[in-house]
C-alpha cells in the first residue's frame, strides 16, 4: 500500500535540532504539503523519507514497512527536486526513460510509457529536444514525467514550481495535482508558498523550528488556526493580531478591550474559561472587516495611512496608536489617507488566542 508514516522522528546535526519528534500519516492517494518559513525543518524531512538523510531517532515507514536502514534506492520512492537534474546531453525521451532502462524494461514496454507520459504532460512536442532547448516550465514537466514514469511507492517534491514565474507556477500547480489525482500514491510536497500548499494539498502540516505546529485540512488551517504562529502565516494579506483584555461577561456577551476600544462577541463555552482581566489576542483577517459609517459598540476605529491597490480589491493599513490593522475594501470603496474609518468584525469571523498562543474560539 502506498502510505508514509513518521513516528517521532528527529533530526540532529551536532546540537542543532532540526527536526524535533514529528509524527505525521500520509494515506495513499493524499497530498500532504509541509509548509513553513526556510529552516524550519520541512526539506530535511522530506529528505529522511527518501533516506537521504538518515533520521536521529524515530520511524520512518512507507507502505507500513520500517525503511529506516534501507538506501534511497531499496525504498521505492520517486523524487523532484527543487532544481530538475536532468541529463543535459539526453533527449526529453531519453530523460523519460532512463529510470526504465535501468530497470531492464523491455523497449515496446519502455516507448508505450513515454507515450503516455509525454501525451499526459504535452510534452510530444519535445520528445527530442534536450534540455538546454527547453523552457522552464517544460524542464519542471520533464522531471515530473521522469518520476510518474515508473511505478514507485510514494512521491516526494521539494519545492517543485520555486523556479517557475508566476503564470507558468499556476499552470503548473493545476498540471501537478491533474496528474497526482489519478495515481493513488502518497505524496508529501514541500513548499514555502502557502498559495501552492493551499491549492495543491488534501491536507497541510505547518512546521515551525523542526516541529509541526498543525495538520489540517487547508480550509481547516485557514479558517481554525491552532496558535498565534499558523495564524500569522497562513493568509494574504497577513491576519491582524490585536492583543486585548478580557473585560467579562454582559448580556450574552463577552467583551474585550483593545486598546482603548472595545469588540464584544456572542457567549460560546470555549470563552467561558477566560476570566476578567485576561490578557488574549484577537485575530482578525483584513477581509473580515465591513465598514460602519458611524462608530458604535463592536466597532473599531482607525485612520487611514498607506493604500496599496490590488486589482479588485485595495489593501488599506489603518492606524491606531502605533498599531497598524490591516483592511480589505472593494476597490469601488474610495479610501483617502487621514480618513478615520470604522470597522466591524464580521460575526464569527474573529479569532481568539490566549495568553499562551493556543486557540481558544473562533
Amino acid at each position: 500500500m502506498s502510505t508514509i508514516s513518521l513516528r517521532q522522528v528527529t533530526k540532529r546535526f551536532d546540537k542543532l535540532i532540526a527536526v524535533d519528534a514529528v509524527d505525521l500519516d500520509v494515506g495513499a492517494g493524499e497530498v500532504v504539503c509541509l509548509l513553513g518559513p526556510s529552516g524550519c525543518g520541512k526539506t530535511t524531512t522530506l529528505r529522511m523519507i527518501a533516506g537521504l538523510e538518515a533520521a536521529t531517532a524515530g520511524d520512518v515507514l512507507v507502505g507500513g514497512e520500517r525503511v529506516n536502514e534501507l538506501s534511497p534506492s531499496q525504498r521505492n520512492i520517486a523524487m523532484v527536486f527543487q532544481f530538475y537534474a536532468l541529463y543535459p546531453s539526453l533527449t526529453v525521451r531519453e530523460n523519460l526513460a532512463f529510470p526504465l532502462a535501468a530497470e531492464r524494461i523491455g523497449r515496446d514496454e519502455i516507448t508505450r510509457r513515454v507515450q503516455a507520459v509525454a501525451a499526459t504532460l504535452e510534452l510530444t512536442h519535445v520528445l527530442d529536444r534536450i534540455p538546454g532547448r527547453l523552457a522552464e516550465g517544460e524542464k519542471q514537466r520533464v522531471a515530473v514525467g521522469r518520476a510518474i514514469i515508473r511505478d514507485p511507492s510514494c512521491f516526494l517534491f521539494d519545492e517543485p514550481l520555486s523556479r517557475l514565474d508566476v503564470e507558468l507556477r499556476q499552470q503548473m500547480r493545476g498540471k501537478i495535482k491533474e496528474v497526482l489525482s489519478g495515481l493513488s500514491k502518497a505524496t508529501v510536497i514541500v513548499t514555502h508558498d502557502q498559495l501552492e500548499a493551499l491549492t495543491m494539498a488534501d491536507r497541510i502540516a505547518v512546521m515551525r523550528d523542526g516541529r509541526i505546529e498543525q495538520v489540517a485540512t487547508p480550509h481547516e488551517i485557514f479558517a481554525k488556526p491552532a496558535n498565534l504562529f499558523v495564524a500569522s502565516f497562513i493568509g494574504t494579506p497577513q491576519m491582524n493580531l490585536l492583543p486585548a483584555v478580557c473585560r467579562g461577561i454582559e448580556n450574552g456577551l463577552i467583551r474585550f478591550g483593545v486598546d482603548a476600544q472595545e469588540v464584544s462577541l456572542p457567549m460560546e463555552p470555549a470563552l467561558a474559561r477566560l476570566a476578567a482581566g485576561a490578557k488574549v489576542t484577537l485575530g482578525v483577517r483584513p477581509r473580515a472587516f465591513d465598514l460602519a459609517r458611524e462608530p458604535s459598540a463592536g466597532t473599531l476605529s482607525a485612520v487611514a495611512d498607506l493604500i496599496e491597490p490590488m486589482g479588485a480589491e485595495t489593501l488599506v493599513h489603518m492606524l491606531e496608536g502605533e498599531r497598524d490593522i490591516r483592511v480589505v475594501v472593494d476597490r469601488t470603496r474610495r479610501v483617502r489617507p487621514g480618513e478615520r474609518l470604522h470597522m466591524r468584525p464580521k460575526p464569527g469571523q474573529i479569532h481568539v488566542f490566549d495568553a499562551t498562543g493556543g486557540r481558544v474560539s473562533a
